[in-house]
């Protein structure tokens, strides 16, 4: 099975060209524009490597890769076109596994990820397992969304869900309550690049409310916050 990178950096045509050149290099990639949206997706699908631009929107990338150690144990490699010395030593003594300094080759890029990956030593089966992620079954009033088994349960019975409706219930179900914006849901499920297509959240949510809606049009569940987004709470509350 592919070794899964996650490209964290604000620039679109950065990520979309390391996410090109690495699946063709036999990766699978994933892509954030914001450290705060890579850690949403990660807690979702850990990857085996994280690729971070230092230089980020609101939480910057040295605040980020103390996160991804702290909660994940994940390998970072900085991505920095800073090319002061210090900033580079400054996020390696901070817990950075590499960097490597924009504009670079591909094929050097490539010759980093595997010698850390290499040094990390990190097997598919603990780098994936869900159950790294959060190992307890998430309770919603009657609705249990377990991300160890990848099962859903509704009062009892067994709801069967396809990976990108039951990602985005997983993520709504991983702080109930709160109220998530499209874009947020497009950068945590289905990636950045997919930020921008709000009718690909409105399908899914369509498809999820008639599973788990005793009536989809009337949701009791999935609650659309109007101008804002959508929420998941216990029905009835």
């Amino acid at each position: 099975m592919a070794k899964h990178i996650l490209i964290v950096d604000d620039d679109a045509l950065m990520r979309r060209s390391l996410a090109f050149n690495l699946e063709q290099a036999g990766y699978r990639a994933s892509t954030a524009e914001s450290a705060e949206t890579a850690l949403a997706q990660v807690r979702l699908d850990q990857p085996d490597l994280v690729l971070l631009d230092i230089s980020l929107p609101v939480m910057d990338g040295l605040d980020a890769m103390r996160q991804f150690k702290d909660q994940f144990d994940l390998p970072v490699i900085f991505l920095t076109a800073r090319r002061r010395e210090l900033d580079e030593a400054l996020g390696l003594e901070l817990g950075g596994d590499d960097y490597i300094t924009k504009p670079f080759d591909f094929n050097v890029l490539v010759a980093h990820v595997k010698a850390v990956l290499r040094r990390f030593d990190r097997t598919l089966s603990s780098a994936n397992s869900p159950a790294t992620i959060n190992p307890e079954p998430l309770v919603i009033g009657d609705l249990v969304v377990d991300p160890v088994m990848h099962t859903v349960l509704l009062a009892g019975k067994s709801i069967n869900l396809p990976r990108r409706e039951f990602d985005l219930l997983h993520a709504l179900a991983l702080q109930p309550g709160r109220v998530f914006t499209v874009d947020e849901l497009l950068g945590t499920v289905w990636g950045a690049e997919f930020i921008g297509q709000p009718q690909v959240v409105y399908v899914h949510i369509r498809w999820l409310r008639e599973k788990i809606e005793k009536i989809p049009n009337r949701p009791r569940r999935i609650l659309t916050v109007r101008g804002v987004g959508y929420k998941l709470v216990a029905e009835g509350t």
